[in-house]
């Protein structure tokens, strides 16, 4: 049993060897790892990925149904805002914006598999007022006003 420690471990350095000879990947004549290399250098510098700009994103901005009666949101164009609905049903909302341009209200929904919250979606600079009513009655309509600008 004792050549069987001192064999195991051999194997083991051995192996461990070879695995961090093939990951250097420099220094090897394989024909076959230059290919490899090569292959995967191209497919990492093709010329859409290098012409395209990296387009950031832009997070969302969550708010409780609660909180908007009379706010202010400030929002960048391309930014949405979610509205948490609590416990009411993210479809009973209906939105009504002043000013489509700036803004469009987005309906909540489920579709079974996933439920979205309704929201509002800058579109440009400048600013608008929303108004949300819920279909289930007995609550107020939701004033708001959102402000747009330019990121």
């Amino acid at each position: 049993m004792r050549t069987v420690k001192p064999l195991a471990a051999t194997f083991a350095v051995a192996v461990l060897a070879l695995s961090l000879t093939a990951c250097a990947g420099g220094g090897t004549d394989s024909p076959s790892a230059s290919a490899s290399a090569s292959a995967s250098s191209s497919a990492t510098t093709s010329p859409s990925a290098q012409e395209s700009p990296e387009t950031p994103v832009i997070a969302p901005v969550t708010l409780s149904a609660n909180d908007l009666q009379g706010a202010t949101v400030e929002l960048v164009v391309g930014q949405t805002l979610n509205i948490n609905t609590g416990d009411l049903a993210v479809d009973s909302y209906s939105g009504e914006v002043s000013d489509p341009a700036v803004a469009e209200f987005v309906a909540g929904r489920d579709d079974g598999s996933a439920t979205f919250n309704p929201g509002v979606q800058a579109l440009a600079a400048g600013t608008t007022e929303v108004t949300m009513t819920n279909e289930d009655g007995g609550i107020q309509p939701l004033q708001f006003t959102v402000e747009v600008t330019e990121d």
